[in-house]
């Protein structure tokens, strides 16, 4: 091709071509699930196994609590994605989660969007968050969300330096910006093995977020999965 205009700009139309390709590739590389770009990732289990992952990002928060409650109802466990200064705020509660048999996953130190950091703040953050989720539960995290999803440089050495393997989702619930039926019906249709469920018990670390979206829609979520036989269960447990 390159010997067709040869000595004359490439037309218009092929330009934009190969820069939209370039974004396209690039958006995949930092967002898509199945990336590894940027480290391992996971975003599904064993598609045999009647096992789903329910997920929580950004807490702890008041919400926490009720969550726990709820889960506690059904006998169900889950991994929550602590960010490092807000279990720092609440330490009891970022504790009561562990203490009640649920897995602790590493969301960064402060929630930072990963591609506005240097590589060495990517570094950081994910280090910080390590170190403060060890001391509070008195066990590292193996698992890692990057905030909003969006993995970045620096993060490969860091997952690697702290033995932590990243985790996308199956199902993003949209529970920061839909109604709790519609939050319930969508992860309601799209669990089944091997899924794994992402939601919040919290607002991007923000104190006293409000999270009764998700925790309303977890109440019909919840029964809805017992219903379906489906065992409720830690990403340790669905990717055994």
């Amino acid at each position: 091709m390159s010997g067709v205009w040869a000595g004359a700009a490439a037309p218009g139309w092929l330009t934009a071509g190969l820069a939209g390709a370039a974004f396209a590739g690039a958006a995949w590389a930092v967002r898509g699930r199945s990336s590894q770009v940027f480290g391992p990732s996971l975003w599904r289990g064993n598609p045999l196994q009647p096992r789903v992952a329910l997920t929580f990002d950004d807490g702890p928060s008041p919400a926490t609590e009720r969550i726990l409650d709820l889960l506690q109802e059904f006998s169900a466990r889950a991994t929550f994605f602590q960010i490092g200064q807000a279990a720092l705020g609440s330490p009891a509660l970022a504790r009561r989660v562990s203490a009640e048999g649920h897995e602790i996953g590493n969301h960064t130190l402060s929630h930072a969007a990963l591609y506005a950091k240097t590589p060495a703040g990517v570094y950081g953050e994910v280090s910080g968050a390590q170190r403060v989720l060890q001391e509070i539960h008195g066990g590292a995290p193996r698992w890692f969300r990057a905030p909003y999803g969006c993995r970045w440089f620096g993060l490969r050495d860091a997952l690697r330096d702290h033995g932590l393997t990243g985790v996308m989702w199956s199902c993003l619930g949209l529970d920061w910006k839909r109604p709790a039926r519609a939050v319930a019906a969508r992860v309601i249709a799209h669990a089944g093995n091997g899924s794994i469920i992402c939601l919040h018990d919290g607002r991007a670390g923000q104190p006293g977020a409000d999270c009764r979206v998700t925790v309303e829609a977890l109440r019909l979520i919840l029964p809805a999965l017992r219903q379906r036989q489906l065992e409720l269960v830690t990403l340790s447990e669905v990717f055994r």
